[in-house]
């Protein structure tokens, strides 16, 4: 590689040269003769004239082809540059929220085999839904909300307590979005919120899409003794990273807190 690159520069430089010739020659002519006028060229030979100029035309040719070239490459290595860091965002999704969840089944194994059953059924599609839908650049509306559902119900397996949850979404299915962004919202609704509560813990999730738009809402209360929630943790800086890369300019993050109220609205135009 270092060897080829050598000699192109080589190459570049003998062209460059080339091309200089006739311009130090009538550089040359106009300090040392004494005409008045000098015509660029002017003493060359027609043929030898048309030559020049064809190997400045080509030269010129040249010059442009490397410079788009140049500029392409960059655009690529900026686009793989920043494929890589999606990837790298995707994979820290809810590792914690595994753990916790194998956790779980392990006391749940002698305690409910059945509950526990029906956990590892829901945490496989959820693990399966992480690695292989993730790793697409986009999903439809409907599988993501299919996914946070399930989400929901492995949480309502998990707490022994009650928890009033309440998902509502819209019937466009087939709108296309960029996976795993809802679920770091929905996530700290539970770590923030539920958790903390020992009861009337509740959550409020809302999707709805119009036109070229997907609205996402979700809220929950939390133990205002705890300041944990105002504590910006490493999921939302992903998720504010993601949405740089994939939606700029293109999306709008705000969260409001009100005594013991958090909400979290995302909204993505296509």
């Amino acid at each position: 590689m270092a060897l080829k690159t050598k000699n192109r520069n080589r190459v570049l430089v003998v062209l460059v040269l080339i091309a200089l010739a006739p311009i130090i020659l009538t550089a040359f002519e106009v300090i040392f003769s004494e005409n008045q006028s000098i015509v660029f060229l002017g003493n060359f030979n027609p043929k030898v004239t048309i030559l020049v100029i064809s190997y400045y035309i080509l030269l010129f040719g040249f010059g442009l082809f490397w410079f788009v070239t140049q500029l392409i490459s960059i655009n690529r290595l900026e686009n793989e540059k920043a494929k890589t860091e999606l990837m790298v965002l995707k994979n820290q999704v809810s590792p914690h929220f595994f753990f916790n969840m194998l956790n779980n089944l392990y006391g749940l194994v002698t305690k409910d085999t059945k509950q526990a059953q029906e956990l590892i059924l829901k945490l496989s599609d959820l693990m399966r839904y992480s690695i292989y839908e993730g790793e697409n650049d986009t999903v439809t509306l409907g599988e993501e909300i299919d996914y946070l559902r399930n989400y929901i119900e492995l949480h309502k397996m998990r707490y022994h307590k009650n928890i009033d949850i309440e998902f509502d979404c819209d019937q466009n299915r087939n709108k296309k979005v960029t996976p795993l962004l809802f679920i770091i919202l929905l996530e700290n609704s539970f770590k923030h919120g539920v958790e903390n509560l020992r009861e009337n813990a509740y959550v409020r999730v809302n999707i709805t899409s119009y036109n070229n738009e997907i609205r996402f809402s979700v809220e929950n209360n939390f133990d205002g003794s705890v300041n944990e929630i105002n504590k910006p943790g490493i999921g939302l800086k992903n998720l504010k990273r993601r949405l740089e890369l994939v939606y700029p300019g293109k999306h709008q993050l705000t969260f409001s807190k009100t005594e013991n109220v958090y909400t979290a609205q995302l909204i993505l135009n296509q």
